[in-house]
């Protein structure tokens, strides 16, 4: 019994940490456009984004429920409390791995891939729930690719509305760049409505494993709010690198590209958000980005960077289910 609450007391502090380098991880997909564009200094676009990213965090539990119980039922596997451990080591150790390297890699993609594996080593093919995760594989899949459309076709509507009207570029760039601080908020605050779920929805499968409480689809308070501060401290730490990715090596963003990327991307996020399903914030944004970027000129797209990504999209998956596997051999070998 001891070493079981030792265990989820682990699991916490794992899932609190993967929330928190979510949070720095994730950063850039927030504010990269709004910095390099100049409508807000760093520093106070860290503490926009983190600031909404906890409001986000503390408002929606449905992606937590959908982690909590779609891809596999916690309360059959006999050591559902280890797959969790494994699980959150090899997502943690992809995030920063990815980070380190500046990829603006998923974390969504590495917590479900990693989710999945450990549940294969610890109980086999069967044990995983094919439908729910094809739900959300489908979504992470999706989502950038809608992205990447409407960024091109919202870009294009704006471009031709613009160009018949008088108005001078310079004041055109000039009112998008304050409107950029409204849509850095939003961004920042849906970003906390979907990513921060993911790790409430693992402490709650850990908790169900552990006979801690029954119910997969209940999230206490104190989860949300552990998870909520854990990814806003995360966020005001800042991701530099990724930043420099996202915000610059893309594509050249100006005001009008960062707003409407930024819009692109917060209303497909929230409108996965609204249906309970996990997305990846990164590929979004980048995939919104790219799409905006299109739209200026096709050849304005480093498409060098667009393909890296692109790659991290497919390889996440299959890795982080291989380390989380190997690492619950290997966890399995002591406990």
């Amino acid at each position: 019994m001891e070493t079981g609450l030792t265990l989820v007391v682990l699991v916490v502090l794992l899932a609190v940490s993967f929330d928190f380098i979510n949070g720095f991880h994730d950063t850039a997909n927030a504010i990269a456009t709004t910095v390099s564009t100049k409508a807000l200094p760093p520093r106070i676009a860290i503490i926009l984004a983190a600031s909404m990213n906890f409001i986000g965090a503390l408002t929606f539990t449905g992606v937590a429920k959908t982690i909590g119980g779609k891809i596999a039922d916690p309360a059959q596997l006999d050591f559902g409390v280890l797959v969790v451990i494994a699980a959150l080591l090899a997502a943690i150790t992809w995030n920063l791995v990815t980070w380190w390297y500046g990829i603006p890699s998923s974390s969504s993609h590495a917590l479900i891939g990693s989710l999945a594996g450990a549940v294969i080593a610890s109980a086999g093919w069967g044990q995983v729930n094919w439908s729910g995760f094809m739900d959300i594989f489908k979504a992470l899949i999706l989502s950038p690719i809608i992205a990447l459309v409407v960024g091109y076709v919202l870009m294009n509507l704006l471009y031709l509305l613009f160009s018949r009207v008088s108005t001078p570029p310079v004041k055109v760039n000039r009112g998008f760049r304050y409107f950029q601080i409204l849509t850095a908020a939003l961004q920042s605050f849906t970003h906390g409505t979907n990513d921060a779920q993911k790790a409430m929805g693992i402490i709650v499968f850990a908790l169900v494993a552990a006979n801690v409480q029954q119910d997969a689809s209940h999230i206490p308070f104190w989860v949300q709010f552990v998870c909520a501060l854990a990814m806003g401290l995360g966020t005001s730490v800042g991701g530099w690198k990724i930043i420099k990715t996202v915000g610059g090596k893309i594509t050249k963003i100006e005001p009008i590209n960062g707003a409407t990327a930024d819009l692109t991307s917060s209303t497909i996020i929230f409108s996965f958000t609204q249906l309970g399903l996990p997305v990846s914030s990164t590929h979004v944004i980048s995939s919104a980005i790219m799409g905006v970027g299109a739209a200026k000129r096709f050849k304005n797209v480093n498409w060098g960077v667009a393909k890296r990504i692109v790659i991290t999209w497919f390889i996440t998956l299959p890795i982080s289910a291989i380390i989380a596997a190997l690492f619950y051999l290997v966890l399995a070998l002591f406990l």
